[in-house]
């Protein structure tokens, strides 16, 4: 059996199996870093293998699994090996596929666009947590999925992106009150973001400010913060990265979280 992730000690990470889904973002690879020079095993989980070696092959503490996430059964299939390999599963699950697309106001937003998100961004959570919910609520785990600031203010020209993303947290929401029901100490959280910034974007685009942006390392260490905080603190709630990281802990979460 996994550590409880409520009951950290130093901050280590050690003992948790975290599963990390669209691992070959930059956001991937910063998550899979961090939360490997933390102690933990990571899998990190794509489509390419070659993408997955290319990002994580020289981290230490990192393994990669192809998986299409699209695919439910092909999902199942890999919790259950991640469970049969790693004591009784997987203690986190963070689920970082995404994409966007958008159009100029209503009428443009096209069955094609929203045919895409709704397979990437939410068909993809939708498979990984059903698979992986056992596993998560035997070892008090983490669920956390990233969100959007768009769902609370949706744009014409974001409609379908917005409205996927709200679909992701009110899953997130749902998981949540799963666990709790069924008495575990696990937790499903939503972090949200305007967008994300690496440092390859910025070296692309050195005038550029990006402002209101996350950086992927300051989400990859919500991510580890989210792992140590008491399950009660953060379950069915939703936060800036930042938040997480201020003295005041998840404890200040957004409002309404």
């Amino acid at each position: 059996m996994n550590a409880d992730p409520g009951e950290s000690t130093s901050g280590s990470l050690a003992g948790r199996t975290v599963v990390v889904a669209g691992a070959t973002s930059a956001a991937g690879v910063a998550v899979a870093r961090r939360l490997a020079a933390g102690g933990a095993r990571v899998i990190g989980v794509g489509s390419d293998a070659g993408r997955l070696n290319a990002a994580l092959g020289d981290i230490p503490g990192v393994e990669v699994s192809v998986c299409d996430l699209a695919d439910a059964a092909a999902v199942r299939s890999l919790a259950a090996r991640i469970a049969q390999e790693n004591d009784g599963g997987a203690s986190t699950l963070v689920h970082l596929v995404g994409g966007w697309r958008g159009g100029q106001g209503i009428p443009t937003q096209t069955d094609e666009d929203f045919a895409f998100l709704h397979s990437s961004v939410f068909g993809t959570l939708f498979n990984t947590s059903r698979a992986f919910y056992d596993q998560l609520a035997a070892n008090n785990g983490r669920l956390v999925a990233v969100s959007a600031t768009a769902v609370e203010h949706p744009t014409a020209s974001n409609a379908s992106y917005a409205a996927v993303k709200s679909a992701v947290e009110t899953w997130l929401r749902a998981v949540a009150d799963g666990f709790a029901k069924d008495g575990t100490s696990a937790a499903s959280t939503a972090l949200v973001v305007k967008a994300l910034v690496d440092e390859e974007m910025r070296l692309a685009q050195p005038e550029r400010k990006f402002p209101g942006f996350t950086p992927v390392e300051q989400l990859a260490d919500a991510v580890a913060a989210l792992m140590s905080a008491p399950a009660a603190a953060v379950n069915g709630k939703r936060f800036l990265p930042a938040e997480l990281l201020a003295p005041a802990g998840p404890d200040a979460g957004l409002a309404g979280g």
